[in-house]
This record gives C-alpha cells, structure tokens and sequence, in this order.
C-alpha cells in the first residue's frame, strides 16, 4: 500500500508520500483554487511517483482549510489531529507541545501520552503569523532569509500595533526616520514572538516544545521564542509537513472505506 497525506493551506499544500516505507515530501502553491491544487496534486503523484491516490492500492488523508476540495481522498481529518500526529512523531516524544506558525494561522498543540490534551489558534488577525513576517520582508525590501539574517544582529524596536495594517504603518514610520534595517527586522520578530508566546501561555506548555510549519527550522526565531517563553523550543527538520506527515500516518492507520 501506498500512503499519502495531503495538507492543503492558505499559502501552500504540503504532501508527504509513504511509499514501501520511504518517505517523500513536497511542496506546491495553493494558488486560487484548492480544487485546481488537489488535481495538479494527484497528477504529480501519478506522473512522479507512479501513485495514483484513487487506486486500491493507495490511501490518502486530506487536512487543512482545504481538506474538503480532495475529492479522491478517502479520509478528511482536522488540521489539529493530523499536526498532533506528525509532530509526535517528528518530536519522539509523546508528551510535547507543538507550535505550529503558519501562514494565516498559529496553532499550540499540547500533547499527553501522545494525546491531546489541550489546543489553541489564533484569532483571523495575522499578526501573529509567517504571513505577517512575509508583509513585513516586502516593507524592508528582504527576502525572508535575510531579514531573519538581518534580525540577529539588531536590537528590537517595539512594534506595538496588534493589527498587521497599523503595525505595516509602524514599520514604515521607522524606515521614514531612518531607523536601522537590523533593529526594525529584530522588532518584527519580536512582535511576532510576544504573539505567539501570548498564545502559548494559555495552553498547559510541556517541558517539551518543539517548532513546526514555516518557521520550523528557523533558529532566530525559535531562539526569541524560548526566550519570551522561558522554556526551551527546538526547531525541527521537515516541519513544515507536520501535518501531512501526519495525514499520512493515519492514512496508515486508518482501513479504507
């Protein structure tokens, strides 16, 4: 059997492919139709990786927002049980706390025993996101490399706005004054860290805090927001396919209907 998770975001689908136990990941944009995705999605299997998701011999799990537009999946599961799966996984541990910072969304998993034993998301605000980081980047005229380059050797600004069109206008208050680059990067990070931590600290946080999504192998980041924790968060390899690493193992899991 062949198995396929399939995590379908705001930005990007993520697709983790178990195939005689090798594991496969890859990325495509969402584009403006997550049914287009799902489609180009299964003509890459096919043509790639000789898996056609629709046969007997192949099960797949769709997660994300947009789960519901993989017609040929046999299975759709929550964004918060698919992540709780592959971060498990990913960590080796099974009681954990995963932070996940995606594109519009930031989720804090709490995992017991590998359950979960406690979930939270942000609110429609991207503030506290990777899209945030991303708008932020353009202002500065970086890509996303260097601007996490560029934070490191700065020193913070406060950047107080919880709205991200007030907190752009910040942004571009300091670039008019003549602010430097390092410091206005490092504030951007920072904000976006207090956010995260804000949400982290009304969930039961393990001893054990791992980083998945975007920003997943990001040491700066991950390194700011153990700080503003007080706990140390570890980055992780491929954890930006925390959840469709995790579709994939429940697709393993589950029996085809």
């Amino acid at each position: 059997m062949d198995y396929v998770g399939i995590d379908i975001g705001s930005t990007a689908a993520k697709i983790t492919l178990i195939k005689n136990e090798d594991i496969t990941n890859f990325v495509m944009p969402t584009g403006w139709s997550s049914k287009e995705t799902a489609r180009l999605i299964k003509q890459k299997l096919i043509e790639d990786y000789d898996v056609n998701p629709e046969s007997e011999n192949c099960r797949t799990v769709a997660t994300g927002y947009g789960r519901i537009s993989v017609e040929y999946a046999d299975f759709e599961i929550t964004e918060i049980t698919c992540h709780a799966r592959g971060g498990r996984e990913l960590s080796r541990a099974k009681t954990t706390t995963i932070i996940d910072v995606g594109g519009q969304d930031t989720k804090v998993i709490s995992l017991e025993n590998g359950f979960v034993a406690d979930f939270l998301m942000n609110d429609k605000c991207s503030a506290g996101t990777g899209r945030f980081i991303e708008i932020m980047a353009n202002k500065l005229n970086l890509t996303l490399e260097e601007l996490f380059d560029l934070a490191a050797q700065g020193d913070p600004i406060e950047i107080s706005a919880m709205c991200t069109v007030f907190a752009e206008s910040e942004v571009i208050n300091y670039i008019g004054e003549g602010r430097n680059k390092e410091d206005i990067a490092a504030g951007v990070i920072d904000s976006v860290a207090k956010k995260v931590s804000q949400l982290a600290g009304r969930a039961k946080i393990k001893d054990e805090v791992i980083l998945t999504g975007g920003l997943s192998n990001v040491a700066y980041f991950a390194k700011v927001l153990s700080e503003k924790l007080n706990t140390p968060v570890h980055t992780t390899e491929n954890g930006k396919f925390a959840g469709s690493y995790g579709a994939a193992l429940l697709a393993k899991e589950k029996k085809k209907r």
